[in-house]
């Protein structure tokens, strides 16, 4: 099934930018053909399968935001970052007097130029690859 969801750029949203900062938008462009608005699909999806969800506005859908996550509703303001907000507190807890290792970091990702099959199937990406593997062998080298 595919449901004819508009793009950002056509329909109104909230959004929360890297810097914590609550932003809403405004649809710039009219949506094409069937498109709507994913709350719009999600309402009709829902009296379909006979669980008539009550949002019947945007205006409605966003007081419910406000209720379930109320820092939503402070647009272009930005919440301060907690640990218990990010979820470490449990982390922190649960690694309480643990030491630093000393054991170096390492790359979880081998190969950047790699690391999907689009890319893996590119000859540039290949060529690539090669390259960074080079330069990767002279730079240890060149430290031993």
């Amino acid at each position: 099934m595919i449901l004819p969801g508009a793009a950002y750029t056509e329909k109104s949203g909230t959004y929360v930018n890297t810097e914590g900062r609550v932003q809403q938008t405004r649809p710039a462009v009219s949506p094409p053909g069937n498109a709507r608005e994913d709350w719009k699909i999600v309402r009709a999806l829902s009296e379909v399968l006979g669980f008539t969800l009550p949002y019947d506005s945007l205006r409605e859908v966003r007081l419910r935001l406000a209720q379930v996550a109320p820092h939503l509703s402070g647009v272009d303001q930005r919440e301060k970052p907690t640990l218990t907000s990010v979820g470490l507190s449990a982390l922190a807890a649960a690694h309480k007097g643990a030491k630093p290792s000393s054991t170096p970091f390492s790359p979880i990702i081998k190969d950047y130029y790699l690391t999907d099959p689009i890319s893996r199937a590119s000859q540039t990406m290949a060529k690539c690859s090669a390259a960074f593997s080079r330069a990767k062998d002279t730079a240890q080298a060149a430290t031993a």
